[in-house]
């Protein structure tokens, strides 16, 4: 009989999300190499030895927080479905990455941070499932292109197109508030952007 993995305490539990919150906020700010376990323990008002505890190592550290924002991020893309108005399903998906630009900057860079990096951590990932949802979704996509429902877009690009106009909120924030100043809501205007260019692009053609 397999032997079952023992439940965390509320304790363990508290810890252990301490440890990624810091190392969340360190990895994003500092990158991989720019960081410590030293500096994520400091962060997480824990020893070194405790961090250990829980993790074997920075890369562990490191890879369980790019696998939990993953499973996040793909989420929105894993709720495109056949049923509905495909521009609504397309235009619903745009706004749920923008909202979690919004809601999960220092996620989005630690990302864009890996990524510039090579991303090998991520690379069984990004070959793996990540390839597969896409490529799912981008047969999709193509069915209603097929069927005149939208008009004739590239499938692979208008999802990498929709990563960067809303992914570009949160890996740069700073520069993006600096140009428009603090009387704006960048999240907000661009949402109402996104909506108007997304509907446009996707408007089918009549035929003649």
């Amino acid at each position: 009989m397999q032997e079952q993995p023992r439940r965390q305490s509320r304790i363990q539990r508290k810890n252990r999300e301490a440890i990624l919150t810091a190392a969340l906020r360190e990895f994003s700010a500092r990158g991989f190499s720019g960081t410590t376990i030293d500096q994520i323990a400091e962060t997480a008002g824990l020893s070194k030895p405790n961090v250990l505890y829980y993790f074997q190592s920075k890369d562990a550290i490191h890879t369980a927080l790019l696998r939990g924002m993953l499973d996040l991020w793909l989420g929105p893309l894993r709720d495109l479905r056949a049923e509905g108005d495909p521009a609504d399903q397309i235009l619903a998906y745009a706004r749920r990455k923008l909202e979690m630009s919004r809601d999960y900057p220092q996620e989005s860079r630690l990302f864009a941070n890996e990524v510039l990096q090579g991303a090998e951590r991520l690379a069984p990932i990004l070959g793996g499932e990540l390839r597969e949802l896409v490529d799912q979704k981008s047969a999709l996509i193509s069915g209603w292109v097929a069927q005149g429902k939208i008009a004739q877009v590239d499938p692979h690009h208008l999802l990498f197109s929709i990563w960067a106009l809303t992914q570009h909120y949160a890996d740069f924030e700073v520069q993006v508030r600096a140009v428009l100043g603090p009387d704006h809501d960048p999240y907000a205007e661009a949402q109402v952007f996104l909506d108007l260019l997304y509907r446009r692009l996707l408007k089918p053609q009549l035929r003649e």
